[in-house]
């Protein structure tokens, strides 16, 4: 008997493909319908990335054109990284939890979570291991510091530092300016699976404020908020 080696997909995958079809079709009349504005091929578009529910959503404004090519660019980066692909008899898996991958700002990685579940049958049970690819979304946080660290607003360690170019605007200037680059930032990572690090780029830009608005008036953080109240800083809790 000679042997044959095809390639083959599971009825899930397939069925999952047929509903991500479905859903990015549903995008497009959505977009076609509510956005008229016609945007060029190469002009670069408006993309959101928002997580509600535990589900990734991803959007773009722009041409049917281009609308189609991220179909096909999305559809092949599931297919690259999430899907089983069999060539001459041996299997072969591309790990995308092996390495991040820098996607559209974030550091996109899968990992496995586990769960083990107990089956009972008659006198005899059983373990079972069940896992669960599920895709993060990770705020890059080094270059993030990299990025303020250019910007002067902290050293390359993360260390909140002065800016000297502001000292001479007035206090309620430096605390909106202050208060809309945080505010950008956290609208941008809004998608992050996991928050935390965003606190600490909130407590970079808060205490450079800070230190920003003490040397304006040749005083100490500390002297400066004691005389000032903690309510002045309110502006980036909201």
């Amino acid at each position: 008997k000679k042997p044959f080696h095809l390639r083959s997909t599971s009825f899930g995958a397939l069925l999952e493909r047929i509903y991500f079809y479905g859903k990015i079709e549903r995008l497009v009349e959505v977009f076609a319908k509510d956005f008229q504005v016609t945007l060029w091929l190469f002009k670069d578009p408006f993309m959101h990335y928002v997580r509600y529910q535990g589900k990734s959503i991803l959007a773009s404004k722009g041409t049917f054109l281009l609308m189609n090519k991220w179909k096909f660019y999305l559809v092949n980066f599931w297919q690259c990284h999430f899907f089983l692909c069999f060539h001459t008899g041996r299997l072969h898996i591309n790990q995308l939890s092996n390495h991040s991958r820098d996607f559209m700002g974030y550091l996109s990685s899968v990992r496995l979570n586990h769960s083990m579940v107990r089956s009972q049958m008659l006198e005899n049970s059983f373990l079972i291991n069940h896992a669960i690819k599920k895709f993060d979304t990770l705020v890059p946080i080094i270059p993030l510091i990299g990025s303020l660290a250019k910007a002067h607003f902290c050293t390359v360690l993360g260390h909140p530092i002065s800016k000297p170019v502001w000292s001479d605007l007035s206090d309620s200037d430096i605390i909106d300016r202050f208060g809309r680059i945080c505010r950008n930032l956290f609208h941008y990572y809004s998608g992050s699976s996991k928050k935390k690090t965003l606190y600490r780029i909130k407590y970079i830009l808060r205490l450079s404020c800070a230190r920003t608005l003490a040397r304006k008036h040749k005083s100490t953080v500390r002297t400066f908020l004691k005389r000032s109240g903690s309510e002045l800083l309110e502006e980036f809790l909201t």
